[in-house]
């Protein structure tokens, strides 16, 4: 049964995202698509905060940390420095092009409906790997803490998300977002601080973290290296990635940020270009507050684990707990904790005995000892677990589950309105059906909606055999970086880019990083056959690099763009002026 705290916490949030999403339905495209482009720059830029920090920033990008050390800074540097290019180089001008989705601008940008279509394919790519990696993270949530098969999770958050987007789109899922940012910065600094005081004395987790040890000299970076160390494992502040592929990845995140459909859709929901600029500034604020905070929450976590797993004498499923823990320590042993009995049921944790003495050695592949290691952890548990690993009051675990689903289901929804606007919008309205009225429209919009919740929550199931959350999202970006992000860069700094160079370059993009993903993560797991000594998670920028010189070479192969076309490049490029410039561009008049 679940603790009381914990369904408080759910229910209690659950109910406000509903609430908020009804009263703020969709009445129209605008509605549905962009909020009626008069959504406030601070109010968008939580908005986009909440819709960015996914399931993969909220639960599994501290884990990483935790285990990789210095390595997981790959994390941070990528997913935050891509808010800087996308702030500067594509977000105004986007906006000023005026249009609800990124294949939009796409189709019309390049004058073809097969560029659009393809465009819609990538999105539909990304969209749909990075959603993956938020239905486990609910699952993971809802296993861990509801007590309910991983499954059962789902399709519990499923649901939810079903209704507040598709009934409210993007108007109800931006002030969704807004309550849900709350909920989920409280649910990851509360905890933080709690801890920081208990082993730094530090109430500030980020100077706890670079602080000493509550009443010692030593400091706490230098007490995790040494533990770490002792057990056979690769020093914390070190990392064994090769600098190409710590290079390749945090610029595949970066690049891939500013490619994301479902982030660059936020941007179309303010009034104008200054606007979009201002609330790319603001969610970077607001994403600091989370992204500051995860190294000292992935420290904590790593020699609180150790601390609590390690040499700890494990008690079988048929004995009673407190009595056999209540013996062991009388014998001066250590029990195996019981919040590691409590996550071992969702099968996210695992024991194997391999010496028969019942005692838990968690070690590294240098062990000294020559122990070798019998505990292997889910990385994904560590920012729901940490709050049980340190004993903290059960109000506090219930709200970081509260803030684990938030962060997971406010992402998928921005995902859905991706995936829903590039089928009703970009293939049926601009492409294949454009009598349709704007009533069917609506329709088909959320009856596409509601198919990708389906199909969301069938990836969600199968997504528990692919690796940690954070590693199934480093796939969406570097797909994203290397499809979609050649071609917006291009579509407004390079007026000679044509459609010709816009297929080319996308096709190319998706196939060469989809192929190199998946042969790599389901075929040859081997990391001594990858190319240049790169990862599937940063090939997507060495791809970005091949779809750049395909697309430019191909589009100065072929017939330059029309003149109207060309002009309109220039004008995107200065917010404000911009103009009409023949009969065919009267299909690209800004919504305003």
């Amino acid at each position: 049964m679940a603790d009381p705290w914990t369904i408080f916490w759910v229910v209690g949030t659950f109910s406000v995202y509903l609430i908020i999403a009804i009263r703020s339905r969709a009445t129209s495209t605008r509605d549905f698509y962009v909020a009626g482009h008069d959504v406030h720059p601070v109010i968008n830029g939580m908005a986009t905060a909440a819709d960015w920090m996914s399931a993969a920033s909220f639960l599994s990008m501290a884990g990483l940390i935790a285990f990789m050390g210095y390595g997981g800074s790959v994390y941070l540097m990528g997913w935050t420095g891509g808010y800087v290019l996308l702030a500067l180089l594509l977000a105004p001008y986007l906006r000023e092009f005026g249009k609800f989705t990124v294949p939009d601008f796409v189709g019309d940008r390049y004058y073809s409906k097969i560029a659009r279509v393809i465009a819609v394919v990538c999105a539909l790519f990304v969209s749909f790997t990075y959603i993956a990696g938020q239905m486990k993270g609910v699952g993971v949530a809802f296993s861990g803490f509801l007590g309910v098969p991983f499954n059962i999770g789902i399709l519990i958050g499923m649901a939810i998300v079903f209704v507040y987007a598709v009934w409210g789109g993007m108007k109800g899922i931006t002030y969704t977002q807004v309550a849900q940012y709350v909920v989920l910065i409280f649910a990851y600094t509360v905890p933080a601080i709690f801890i920081s005081l208990m082993i730094t004395s530090n109430p500030v987790p980020q100077l706890g973290f670079i602080g000493n040890m509550a009443g010692t000299d030593m400091a706490m970076l230098e007490k995790l290296n040494t533990v770490v160390t002792d057990l056979g494992f690769t020093e914390y502040t070190s990392t064994t990635k090769a600098k190409i592929d710590v290079f390749c990845i945090t610029a595949a995140l970066m690049f891939g940020t500013a490619g994301l459909p479902h982030v660059i859709i936020r941007f179309f929901t303010v009034k104008s270009a200054q606007a979009a600029r201002v609330s790319a500034g603001w969610a970077l604020v607001f994403i600091a507050l989370l992204y500051t905070t995860a190294p000292a929450v992935a420290a904590f976590a790593r020699i609180n684990f150790v601390e609590t797993v390690n040499e700890a004498t494990y008690i079988t499923d048929g004995e009673d707990y407190q009595q056999r823990a209540q013996q062991i320590i009388d014998a001066g042993g250590k029990p195996v904790p019981d919040w590691y009995k409590t996550w071992e049921k969702t099968g996210l944790l695992d024991y194997d005995d391999k010496n028969g003495d019942g005692i838990m050695q968690y070690r590294g592949p240098n062990a000294p000892d020559g122990v070798a290691n019998e505990v292997t952890p889910n990385r994904d548990i560590f920012v729901l677990a940490n709050p049980q690993i340190a004993r903290l009051p059960a109000w506090v675990i219930g709200l970081v589950v509260a803030g684990g689903l938030a962060a997971a289901l406010s992402t998928a929804a921005g995902l859905l309105m991706v995936i829903s606007s590039a089928v009703s919008h970009d293939l049926l309205k601009r492409t294949f059906k454009p009598d349709m009225t704007e009533k069917q429209e609506m329709l088909a919009a959320r009856l596409a909606a509601a198919a990708a919740v389906i199909a969301a929550g069938l990836l969600g199931i199968f997504a528990t055999s692919l690796p940690f959350v954070a590693q199934v999202v480093a796939f969406a970006f570097g797909l994203a970086a290397a499809s979609l992000f050649p071609i917006i860069f291009l579509g407004i700094f390079w007026k000679r880019m044509n459609k010709e160079g816009a297929i080319s370059s996308m096709l190319t993009g998706l196939i060469t990083t989809f192929s190199y993903i998946y042969y790599f993560k389901f075929i040859n797991t081997d990391p001594s056959g990858w190319w240049f000594g790169v990862s599937p998670e940063g090939i997507g920028f060495v791809f970005m690099w091949v779809a750049l010189i395909v697309g430019i070479a191909v589009a100065l192969m072929t017939k330059a763009p029309p003149q109207h076309i060309q002009d309109l490049v220039d004008d995107i490029r200065v917010p404000g002026q911009r103009k009409l410039h023949g009969p065919d561009d009267l299909a690209l008049k800004p919504i305003n």
